[in-house]
This record gives structure tokens, C-alpha cells and sequence, in this order.
């Protein structure tokens, strides 16, 4: 066994995984001092405040795969017992300070043009000059900023960030070099101090000498022309495949909600039920058909998450059934309830890592956005009217206090979820959805 440490090391850890991703995986278990991310052989390292921390970390993981966007990732103790920078030079980063800046794009569904990149850049200071260009690495760029300092801080920023919504994930370090020389203003290369420079040179295409082929002409846009398409968000959040049985090719929006208890359900918890998968337009209950309900996603991708997701699942002492609607939208009217603008819909920000929440109901559930000085006993009498609570775990995560309860079966938890969820404990408003965690470790 290896020698106890307070470093986990991190293997198999993908492009598309972040520091943030990482840093959600331990930081239950205690305060995380250093992450060094060695993206050239797929592997991290992060060091916890102490053993113990550690330790607990590890023990919970023998017994339950951790899993970030749908890749398993594999932990263990690291022969480090401190991080140092000499491990953090082991990155094969440039981590002399200097005012231009390597940038390469893993996971790049998108087009990044030179417009994009000062769209990204710029916030963190006046940026000369930018040449993009492709090479085995991937697609890569330089920027050089006025100051050193303002290269530093967007380093700091922007490492390990996406540019879209769940994909085109930027790695940065500092380059080597002391001054970039770019010849033509295009899609491809700017110089921001020297607008006069032609688009091309006559007779040839434009190539960046020095730097690399561009090899390919990216099409000019800006980040706020791009509407994040959901099949990416959901591909990126799931490791770069959909989820077994999604098609990703639906486009119908409304689904058919059937064999409902009538008189248990409503609007309301429906929405709570839905907005798992995805944003909720309106929902109607049919009058001629108390135990059926329409519910109009916010697109075709999220119905069938919804469907995928929910068909067959207990609530009330009924199984949902759960199909595609022939009707392409519900009309608005006095009995169907408006949800479009709500904002308890839970894909107006950071659709990527809610979809890589979906799942089907569990019997474990997540709350967040506790009252800091909340207590287990006072979770445990909130949710224990929907069935017998068997576990429950109190934990801080970014400084925010969130839990896990977990009940006897899955229809106690999706109960509790549907009729808890957005509910008001001790003066906040909390959120619930399904975790994917097996067991809760019980605390030593």
C-alpha cells in the first residue's frame, strides 16, 4: 500500500475535466491547498490541508467510482507528501511570468477566431497582438498583452475556463517568447497597435511563419453571436458522447406525462420534477384526463432527457409514463401555467454541468443553497414526512453549506424532491435534485 499522504494523485483525467470540476470531486472531504494539473499525461495532483482529509477522500472512493462528465477517474496517495513548485514545473508549463501567453483549445466544437480570443482576453488588459495557428497540439494561439501583469492575471482567470458553455476549454501558460510578429490583420492574426497592415499577402494564402501552419481559415464571429447548441452542452458534459439511448436528433419540445396520482400531483411539482433536464416552458393538466399532464420543454434535446430520464419512475404509488407528444407546443391559455421566465429553471446558467447531473431518480438527494447554520436534524424533520430518511451527510463546498440525504427507496426521494424542492427551510429557498452516489461514508 502506498505510504499515507496528503496529496491524492489523479489519473485519467481528460481534456475536458477543469481544476473547478476537480476541485467539486474532494473538496467535501476538506480544504484543498494546491492543484497541479498535468494535462500532458492526463493526471492531477491535489494536495488537502491534512492525511486525514485525504484519507477520508480515498476511503470513500474504494467503494464508490468517481466519475467527472462521464469518464471514470482513478485516485490513490501520491509519493508526494508536499507540492512544491518544482511539481508544479512538472506540468511542462512556461511558468516565467512574461506578457505573451500560449493558449491551446481542447474540446474546440466552435470556431475561435482572433475576434473571439480578444473578446475573451481583453477584459484583463490592453492585448498588441494575436496570432492563431494549428498544430499537433491542437488549435493554439499567442497573445501578447502591453503588461506582464495583465498576462499574469488572465492566466489566472482564465486557465482551465471554456469559452462556450461546456466545451473549447482554454490551457494556458506563458510563452517563451519576447515579442510576436504578425503581418497581416485577418481571422487568423491582428495587430491591435497597427491597423494598416494588409488582410493578405498577394499570390499566396496568409501563413504565420514561426509559429505554426493556420491551415485552416476559421470563419470571423463573436461570443455573443453563438447560441451554445445543446446536443454540444450535453456531449461535453457527458466526455464528449451522449448518454446511452439519447438520440440527440429529437425536435419535438412537449411530452405526454401519463398514469398520475390526481390527486397528489400539480403544476408545481411537476416543474420541480421536470426541471431536472431542462428548462421549462409551461405545463398543462388535463381536465379531461386527470391523470394526464403536458409538459413543453425548452427543446428538443431536454424532452428527451425528460423521457429517457423519468419513464417509469414511481411517484405517488403510480409509474410515470412518459412519451413525446403529438403536439409540437402547448397553447397559452388561462389553464396552463407559465414557467418560461422562472427563475427556478435550473439551464439559464451552466447548462453543461447540469446536464451532467441528469440521471434517473435515485434514492439520494443533493440540496444546496442551505442556510449556513443549518443542522442535520433540521434537514431530517423538513424531509421526513416522504418516507424513512436512512442516512444523511452535512457538508461545505465553496463555502456554502449543502447536503446528501438518502431514503429507503427511490419514490421516497423523487416524492420528497418534487414536493421540497424551491421550499423555504429556515428562511432560504433550497434546491434539490437526484445525486448519483451510491452511499453516504459515514463521518468518523
Amino acid at each position: 500500500m502506498a505510504e499515507l499522504s496528503k496529496v491524492i494523485h489523479v489519473r485519467n483525467v481528460g481534456h475536458e475535466i477543469s481544476e473547478n470540476d476537480l476541485l467539486q470531486l474532494f473538496q467535501p472531504f476538506g480544504i484543498i491547498t494546491k492543484l497541479v494539473m498535468l494535462r500532458a499525461k492526463n493526471q492531477a495532483l491535489l494536495q488537502m490541508q491534512d492525511v486525514a482529509s485525504a484519507m477520508n477522500a480515498l476511503q470513500f472512493y474504494s467503494n464508490v467510482q468517481p466519475t467527472i462528465r462521464g469518464r471514470n477517474v482513478y485516485v490513490q496517495f501520491s509519493s508526494h507528501q508536499e507540492l512544491t513548485t518544482m511539481d508544479q514545473n512538472s506540468q511542462g508549463r512556461g511558468d516565467e511570468p512574461n506578457r505573451i501567453l500560449l493558449v491551446t483549445i481542447h474540446h474546440m466544437l466552435y470556431p475561435i477566431t482572433v475576434e473571439v480570443l480578444h473578446q475573451v482576453f481583453s477584459p484583463h488588459g490592453f492585448v498588441e497582438k494575436i496570432v492563431t495557428f494549428q498544430k499537433s497540439a491542437g488549435f493554439q494561439a499567442l497573445i501578447q498583452y502591453q503588461l506582464r501583469q495583465s498576462a499574469v492575471a488572465a492566466r489566472t482567470s482564465l486557465q482551465g475556463r471554456n469559452i462556450y458553455d461546456g466545451c473549447c476549454q482554454l490551457d494556458i501558460q506563458f510563452s517563451n517568447l519576447d515579442e510576436l510578429q504578425v503581418n497581416y490583420n485577418n481571422d487568423r492574426s491582428r495587430d491591435f497597435t497597427n491597423p494598416h497592415l494588409p488582410s493578405e499577402q498577394k499570390g499566396r494564402s496568409s501563413q504565420q511563419a514561426g509559429y505554426g501552419d493556420v491551415g485552416v481559415a476559421y470563419p470571423q464571429v463573436g461570443i455573443a453571436q453563438v447560441a451554445m447548441a445543446n446536443a454540444a452542452a450535453i456531449a461535453a458534459a457527458f466526455g464528449g458522447g451522449l448518454p446511452p439511448g439519447i438520440s440527440g436528433t429529437n425536435d419535438r419540445c412537449t411530452v405526454l406525462v401519463s398514469n398520475l396520482n390526481p390527486d397528489r400531483i400539480d403544476e408545481d411539482k411537476l416543474f420541480n420534477l421536470f426541471s431536472l433536464y431542462g428548462n421549462i416552458v409551461r405545463i398543462k393538466l388535463l381536465h379531461n384526463k386527470p391523470d394526464h399532464a403536458l409538459v413543453q420543454m425548452g427543446d428538443g434535446f431536454q424532452a428527451e432527457l425528460a423521457v429517457h430520464f423519468l419513464k417509469g419512475a414511481m411517484l405517488f404509488g403510480k409509474r410515470l409514463e412518459v412519451n413525446f407528444s403529438k403536439h409540437p407546443n402547448i397553447t397559452q391559455g388561462a389553464d396552463t401555467h407559465e414557467y418560461s421566465n422562472s427563475n427556478l429553471n435550473r439551464f439559464n446558467r451552466n447548462a453543461a454541468k447540469n446536464y451532467k447531473y441528469c440521471c434517473s431518480p435515485t434514492k439520494m438527494i443533493h440540496l444546496s443553497t442551505l442556510p449556513q447554520d443549518i443542522t442535520e436534524e433540521e434537514i431530517v424533520s423538513h424531509l421526513e414526512d416522504h418516507g424513512a430518511i436512512v442516512n444523511t451527510k452535512l457538508f461545505e463546498m465553496n463555502g456554502k453549506k449543502q447536503a446528501l440525504v438518502l431514503f429507503e427507496t427511490e419514490e421516497q426521494a423523487t416524492e420528497a424532491l418534487v414536493c421540497k424542492h424551491a421550499s423555504s427551510l429556515a428562511g432560504s429557498i433550497i434546491r434539490i435534485s437526484f445525486s448519483q452516489l451510491q452511499s453516504i461514508r459515514e463521518t468518523s
